[in-house]
């Protein structure tokens, strides 16, 4: 056994930060010292949450550029369509849906002397006022939307919904302006909401909305159509 006992070889066991050493045959090694592991960095990238539902992503192409853009677009058609046009036509929409909320609602405290404005019931005024106002208003829907157009295709950097028409001079103070912005659109779209409440109950009761909840009539007859 002399073989083994001519060599003599002992390893430390090396730790984390420090160095190692070994001797063989009575030469010394040191070994460099053991990096401790790099601790492990998260590079998901994650998507902003939508402000209306937070479990919901914001859709990428909704960048908060409108008024009244919280993240909400659950069948995705700010990705179908162009978001500009959209922005235009949900504000024409509000805009409708809060003329017709005050017209359903004004007949019932005040109309033009004439019989064919005195009926209550929206619905039944359509076809009560004659085929005249009708396409007066068809005319006037036309017009506008012309202009519209030629709004979104000749001068796409204006802002949505902006015709130039500000009599009162809301939109001077910049503000002012975003602030009035994001009023019309949640107005409009409460409008709109309101006006297919007013309509529905309408089918049913047959009455105007001041009528019917001055009666409390909520549920009604058959349809009228």
């Amino acid at each position: 056994m002399a073989f083994v006992s001519a060599v003599s070889l002992s390893v430390a066991t090396p730790r984390v930060g420090t160095s190692a050493q070994s001797t063989f045959a009575g030469a010394r090694f040191v070994r460099a010292a053991v990096a401790p592991a790099a601790a492990k960095i998260d590079t998901t990238i994650r998507a902003e949450a939508s402000q209306s539902v937070p479990f919901w992503e914001r859709p990428a192409s909704l960048d908060k550029s409108y008024a009244g853009d919280v993240g909400f677009d659950p069948l995705g058609f700010s990705n179908a369509f162009d978001l500009k046009w959209l922005a235009e036509a949900e504000l024409k929409h509000c805009r409708i849906a809060m003329l017709g909320a005050l017209g359903m609602i004004f007949p019932e405290f005040y109309h033009l002397p004439n019989p064919a404005y005195s009926q209550t019931n929206p619905l039944a005024a359509v076809p009560s006022v004659g085929f005249a106002p009708i396409a007066q208003i068809v005319l006037f829907m036309v017009v506008l939307e012309a202009i519209s157009y030629q709004k979104i295709t000749y001068n796409p950097t204006a802002a949505a919904g902006d015709f130039g028409f500000d009599p009162l001079g809301l939109s001077k103070n910049e503000s002012a302006r975003k602030r009035y912005a994001l009023s019309e659109v949640k107005n409009g779209r409460l409008a709109m909401i309101a006006c297919g409440g007013m309509i529905h109950h309408a089918l049913i009761t047959h009455q105007g909305p001041i009528s019917q909840i001055q009666s409390g009539q909520f549920l009604g007859g058959d349809y009228p159509f």
